[in-house]
């Protein structure tokens, strides 16, 4: 079978006068056959640059509709919105609408869709780019009353089902979701926003070849998010495909140069691309975590010694390697009987009280007497870290780790968490960040 043809963008674009809807359509054709057509697209908009500079009139406002709507497709929403509001039409107005809603803009936008729709554009899609609106401005209520005036659109409007799948996100109803989702995509296979949906429900989910499949096919289905190639190149990383996670990365940082995480995350995955394996090491890594993982249940102890470490949280020998001898010592009933007694257990694994701690006291809150807590203090300790809303990267490690609360988290150092699988200096930030906002820091910050 033939190969089809390549769309020649730059006939479409520099030599044909006109631009509009089938134009448009063309270009997302164009895009979706990858290959080099990103970048002749890109190389276009500069020869468009050029002739505006020397045109006036109509001719210019046709230049500014040709620029506007490319630069929306190839993710450039700034230079989108700059155009096309130098540009006239219905066309014009309504990609404008889009350009700012993604840009959450959103007054702005309802005042271009209204214009769009006075001046001849299909008015359901219009519509439906409102419920939209509503729907991120928290007006659910608002935007189901829309889609209920549209309920015809149902059988062959793939948006009608995306806009419905977005009401159903906002009141908690996922499954009904998922469902919307999957028929959108069923309408019309490259219905961006449905598969990005899907490939993050999946994605939290856990299912990740179901999500990288799903973000797979958001690249061929232009305008392409930043957090569809963030969250890809994440994925990617998890399965060891630095090749591609740096390319998500790069693609990012060539739409927004200044996207620090970004780079960031470019510059972790340059660097997975050359790190050295060992399967000794591994090993020998893998037996000293099994040592640190025995419950110190396992032994022996002295009745004092068991409920003091069992007040103190403390389950394993790799927690008390997290600990100094002054914390167990600050415990009540604690004594040096006790202190000997931990410590010729500890010997007994070849391991030492406070060997995972860095130089210095340590001031960790887990290692506090429960009842030096307050119930305020423990309540916030309890919350899930889900409450953080940490992004995909962080949430993963969480995962990993097994960190379900707060108090699982300030449980680890800086160091423990930067062992995780692909999780980096920005990650680290973050949680940082979060913890502040709740007054608590990682153990040893």
């Amino acid at each position: 079978m033939a190969e089809p043809m390549m769309i020649d963008l730059k006939a479409l674009l520099l030599e044909r006068e006109d631009c509009d809807a089938g134009t448009v359509q063309q270009i997302r054709n164009a895009l979706a056959q990858g290959g080099a057509q990103y970048r002749t697209l890109r190389d276009v908009t500069e020869v468009i640059k050029k002739k505006l500079e020397s045109a006036s009139g109509a001719a210019a406002k046709r230049w500014h509709l040709k620029l506007g709507t490319a630069s929306f497709f190839l993710g450039y929403t700034a230079d989108a919105v700059e155009n096309l509001k130098h540009a006239e039409g219905p066309l014009a107005s309504y990609y404008l609408g889009r350009a700012l809603a993604s840009r959450q803009d959103y007054d702005e936008a309802l005042k271009a869709f209204e214009k769009a729709e006075k001046l001849g554009y299909t008015a359901s899609q219009v519509q439906l780019q409102r419920a939209g609106i509503f729907r991120q401005k928290g007006d659910a209520a608002q935007a189901r009353s829309l889609l209920g005036k549209l309920e015809q659109q149902s059988s062959h409007n793939a948006e009608y089902h995306f806009q419905l799948a977005g009401c159903a996100l906002a009141e908690g109803e996922r499954g009904k979701a998922v469902a919307s989702l999957e028929r959108a995509v069923e309408l019309d296979p490259g219905h961006t926003g449905a598969l990005f949906q899907l490939a993050h429900a999946n994605d939290l989910a856990g299912n990740d070849d179901d999500a990288i499949q799903y973000y797979e096919r958001c690249l061929k289905h232009p305008p392409v998010h930043v957090g569809t190639l963030k969250n890809l190149g994440v994925l990617y990383e998890d399965h060891e495909k630095y090749d591609k996670a740096e390319e998500c990365y790069r693609r990012v940082l060539a739409a927004d140069p200044t996207d620090e995480q970004a780079r960031l995350f470019h510059k972790d995955a340059l660097a997975s691309k050359n790190m050295y394996y060992s399967p000794e090491d591994e090993h020998a890594f893998s037996r000293f975590s099994q040592v640190l993982e025995i419950p110190v249940t396992d032994f022996e102890l002295s009745v004092r010694s068991r409920n003091c470490l069992k007040k103190m949280n403390i389950k394993t020998l790799g927690d008390l390697t997290r600990v100094s001898e002054q914390q167990l010592l600050s415990s009540k009933n604690f004594g040096e009987t006790s202190l000997g007694e931990i410590k010729e257990m500890l010997s007994s694994k070849g391991l030492h009280i406070g060997q995972s701690l860095e130089e210095g006291a340590q001031n960790d809150m887990r290692f506090r007497p429960q009842a030096a807590l307050s119930e305020q203090e423990q309540a916030v300790l309890n919350k899930p870290v889900s409450e953080l809303n940490l992004s995909v990267r962080a949430r993963k490690c969480m995962n990993r780790l097994g960190i379900n609360t707060l108090g699982d988290l300030v449980q680890r150092t800086a160091d423990e968490l930067l062992e995780s699988k692909n999780f980096g200096m920005t990650s680290l930030s973050e949680v940082r960040e979060k913890l502040a906002q709740y007054g608590l820091s990682l153990r040893g910050d």
